[in-house]
């Protein structure tokens, strides 16, 4: 079976019709148009747009590309009436098979209800997911009990099931009033539009205008305005002569090209009459509404009273809406006035208004007492399972006053949300439910689950301002520990690392004697803020983490004997047997471990953080928590980097970066970009280095005190070192050594930079306290290529006659290929001062070298500045090699289709559909000079 085909007769009707309509979204009869019907509820072949000729053309280009099998998608934005469905019917009129869904203003707060509308008739293909996959979005669904699933997770399982269905041939999805999506649903379908690629598969989205209804960043938009005067008035001419031309006139001036509004105003307008004083001053929408309700107004009360039940009922399913109505006395018979008006249509199964704004008239027209009326009704008749959460909000609705029933009905709601990982709804319900809540103590707990969750949904200003509501009626110690987590996260996420920092210390210290393990790992979260306010942070953070009762067999133990040995300078802990006896005790890996990496980066213990990072990386891909990657892709980029394998720290950047941009980690957004700026200093890419600063200190990102501000100064520092600019360079490289950049990661790593540009500069003074640390590092860490780096300062600082004897010691040490490279490269500069030309060409050959390969441009061309100033010639730059054909993504999918891994199997470990996995592979092939993935373990593919 194929995805969202019921059966052979469904997926014969899809082929012969060119689309498959989703069975509860019904086609409008008179859309937000700039579309002539004939009359008739289906038929997309007798339709007409009006004006549009630009737009079709966008469109057309997206689907000409999906039949070329290359993916898209659009978010289509305007107001109410603009002709935003149109478009997207157009698009259904192409000849590509297509699906529906579509936002339900009250079914806003139901996490997934608009995915489970456009994916529920292709769940049988959902048991053939990778496992991650399958239990994620079934767990979404509440089709199975499940640990709540990362909201990534769920994308992705999405996105295989669309590339699935489009294996056959292009696929189209169209989503309508987006802007009424269900949190959860429009970032699963973001998430899925933003990774599509090679699949055939266009999304388009049609939303209110304001990226504050539908934010989707990084996606291409189409705004729609008014039809230009000629096809305004081609469209209200089609609706036949008998308006006057005086009413002709004023329709035109006043509807500004709405094709609703041109539509259903010339009744308004007639009414009104034309000796009006002016234009009328409600706007647009309103006006519209006023002029449904005009329309609802005339029918009979019994009809009024249905449509009210299915304005309100949060489901277009007919038999539930009259069962709702039955109670009312309103039948089925009532509804025909009306279908007669063309307000409703019915297909017998679900009933649907005409507009969303006439489902608003409907409702917002009906009396307060009428409209408590109907929820209760509707609570009363919602008696399924599937509809339990539904009910829940139905019975809050009907509420006018506190009621526990209500409030427990929709905390089990909040509950379920939360299990699915739908975030946002779950915050909803149990906020609502402690507004209705009868009991003290309740409603604090409510409203304290409502701040936590919203702290893990990325609502962190929200989350906020719940805590401090909860903080002000409860003194109980164990739920204040709890909400000043909340509000440090909120805080740490808003730029304001001291703030954060302090309230998780409260936290901390608030539990600390009942339950010293969560101490712990609230402390191990104070550790980072810590890193970005200085020193004596760091200091107060290991006392308070010494101070604690912790059992040697708690999971923490070790985490946090680790943790303050790097802090103190006590670099005598193994990292590898302190994760060890972390995972031997229980701990939640790789939550528990996470901040290990870092630490060991600082200890400098460089190769077992490469191998924990590595090893955690592997673990949030198979558990699928995918929001603690970014942090692990960064320590992970980072030591690939320091150990001398920057194309390597490029694939894992790019990834962690696409991954914080796909789920709004601001953060590691500014993290990564400054990394990669660092590796374009390196390379010499000036351009590219300073787009990539802009970007990392961008101000939504924190401007000047953004988290990458650090890698920042340090990437302009090195590509000033590389260019020659050595006064620059010592200006910007002395910024890392003040708090709080001194003791970061980077302010150690490039205190061998400082020197050597100090000595340049003719000013070695400016080193003293460079070099003191970076002795005392080396002695701490008991690391030869830390030693290698003091000796090769030593070289640069020392008297001149000891010069030789350090550099020689440099080489003997060793050290990481670039940190060689650099060493060889100083000592043959000063062989050559000394004219000692053959000493320093065997030193400056290897070093050239290992900068070619390395796409250290900079330090390669001042190197063979060296050779030539020799009188040997000037080698070329060799050209790339292989490997260097190939982008990172598709490297990193050669290297796992080499280790003989599938293409859904590599998808899943990456995050992609396996459509786009197959086409990177065959776009690798011929630069591998290869026909097919089984030559490729024959080749150096490790080769860096």
């Amino acid at each position: 079976m194929k995805m969202l085909s019921f059966n052979a007769k469904a997926r014969a009707e899809r082929d012969f019709r060119g689309t498959t309509r989703c069975p509860i979204r019904f086609h409008r009869s008179i859309d937000e148009t700039g579309v002539g019907h004939s009359g008739s509820l289906g038929g997309y072949g007798e339709q007409m747009l009006y004006g549009r000729e630009v737009e079709q053309a966008r469109i057309d280009r997206l689907l000409e590309a999906a039949r070329a099998g290359r993916s898209g998608a659009l978010v289509v934005r305007g107001e109410p009436g603009i002709g935003k469905t149109a478009l997207l019917d157009y698009a259904a009129a192409q000849g590509i098979p297509a699906v529906r869904s579509a936002g339900i203003e009250s079914e806003a707060e139901l996490p997934f209800a608009g995915l489970h509308l456009l994916i529920k008739p292709g769940m049988a293909l959902v048991d053939g997911l990778p496992t991650p996959q399958r239990d994620a979005l079934r767990g979404a669904f509440g089709l199975a009990q499940h640990d709540p699933a990362d909201r990534m997770l769920i994308g992705l399982a999405v996105l295989s099931l669309l590339a699935e269905e489009a294996a056959e041939g292009p696929l189209l999805c169209l989503i309508d009033d987006a802007h009424w999506l269900d949190r959860a649903t429009a970032e699963t379908l973001l998430f899925a539009a933003r990774r599509l690629d090679a699949e055939g598969v266009v999304i388009i989205f049609a939303t209110r205008t304001g990226e504050q209804d539908f934010p989707a960043p990084g996606l291409p938009e189409l705004a729609l305005t008014g039809l230009a005067q000629e096809s305004a008035a081609a469209l209200v001419d089609s609706r036949g002569p008998d308006i006057s031309p005086a009413i002709r006139y004023r329709l035109l001036a006043e509807a500004g090209g709405n094709p609703l509004a041109l539509l259903e105003l010339p009744a308004v307008l007639a009414a009104e009459g034309t000796d009006s004083s002016g234009p009328n001053p409600l706007p647009l929408t309103q006006r519209l509404q006023v002029a449904f309700h005009g329309q609802v107004s005339r029918l009979p009360a019994a009809t009024r009273t249905l449509l009210l039940i299915a304005a309100a009922a949060g489901t277009n399913d007919l038999t539930t809406v009259l069962r709702a109505a039955d109670e009312l006395g309103v039948r089925l018979p009532d509804l025909q006035p009306a279908a007669d008006a063309g307000l409703v249509g019915s297909d017998g199964v679900s009933v649907n208004f005409r507009h969303p704004l006439l489902r608003s008239a409907v409702y917002q027209g009906a009396p307060l007492t009428q409209r408590l009326a109907a929820h209760a009704t509707l609570a009363a008749a919602l008696t399924e399972p599937e509809n339990t959460d539904l009910r829940a909000w139905h019975l809050a609705s009907a509420a006018t006053g506190p009621d526990e029933t209500a409030a427990a009905a929709l905390e089990d709601t909040a509950d379920r949300a939360r299990r699915r990982s739908g975030y946002s709804g779950a915050v909803a319900a149990y906020e609502r439910a402690a507004g209705l809540s009868t009991d003290a103590f309740a409603r604090v707990r409510r409203l304290v689950a409502a701040a936590e969750t919203a702290s893990e949904a990325g609502q962190l200003e929200r989350a906020r301002r719940l805590a401090d509501r909860a903080a002000g009626l409860s003194t109980d110690r164990m739920l204040g520990a709890r909400l000043d987590l909340v509000r440090a996260t909120a805080e740490f996420g808003a730029g304001k690392p001291l703030s954060a920092h302090q309230l998780l210390l409260a936290g901390a210290d608030s539990v600390r004697t009942d339950d010293p393990a969560r101490a712990a790992r609230v402390l191990m979260q104070a550790v980072h803020t810590a890193w970005y306010l200085g020193a004596p942070e760091l200091a107060e953070i290991a006392a308070h983490i010494n101070a604690l009762d912790l059992p040697e067999a708690e999971p923490m133990t070790a985490v946090a004997g680790y943790t303050v040995a790097g802090i103190d300078g006590r670099f005598t802990i193994d990292l590898r047997d302190a994760a060890a006896a972390a995972r031997r005790n229980g701990a939640d890996s790789p939550r528990d471990l996470v901040q290990m990496c870092g630490v060991g980066l600082v200890v400098g213990q460089d190769e077992q953080a490469a191998e924990l990072a590595q090893t955690l990386i592997a673990e949030c891909r198979d558990q699928g928590r995918i929001a603690l990657l970014p942090t692990l892709l960064f320590f992970r980029a980072e030591t690939e980097l320091f150990l001398g394998r920057p194309r390597e720290g490029r694939i894992a950047a790019l990834e962690g970066l696409r991954i914080a941009e796909d789920i709004g980690q601001q953060h590691w957004i500014s993290q990564m970009s400054s990394y990669l700026a660092y590796l374009a200093a390196l390379e010499g890419r000036k351009p590219d280095c300073r787009e990539l600063v802009d970007r990392a200190l961008a101000e939504e990102l924190g401007g000047a005190a953004a988290p990458g501000a650090p890698w920042t100064v340090a990437a302009l520092g090195v590509l000033d070192l590389g260019l020659g600019k050595v006064d620059s360079a010592l200006s910007r490289l002395e910024l890392l050594t003040v708090e709080p950049a001194r003791h970061h990661v980077i302010g150690l790593r490039a205190l061998p930079d400082l020197i050597e540009a100090a000595v340049r500069m003719g000013s070695p003074e400016r080193a003293g306290d460079a070099l003191d640390r970076l002795r005392d590092w080396a002695t701490a860490s008991q690391q030869e290529w830390v030693g290698a780096l003091v000796e090769r300062c030593l070289a640069l600082t020392g008297p001149e006659a000891e010069a030789e004897g350090h550099f020689q010691a440099a080489l003997v040490l060793g050290g990481r290929p670039f940190e060689q490279a650099r060493t060889q490269l100083l000592f043959g500069e000063w062989l050559r001062r000394n004219r000692r030309k053959s000493e320093a060409r065997t030193q400056l050959q290897p070093a050239v070298e290992t900068f070619d390969r390395l796409d250290a441009t900079p330090w390669a061309d001042r190197t063979r500045t060296e050779l030539a100033a020799l009188g040997i010639g000037t080698t070329s730059r060799p050209t790339t090699g292989v490997l260097a054909r190939l982008t990172p993504q598709e490297l990193q999918i050669v290297r796992l289709a080499a280790q003989g891994m599938s293409n859904r199997d590599i998808a899943a470990q990456l995050f992609l559909s396996p459509r786009t996995v197959s086409h990177h592979l065959y776009k690798a092939y011929p630069k591998l000079g290869v026909l097919s993935r089984t030559e490729l373990p024959a080749l150096p593919l490790d080769v860096a």
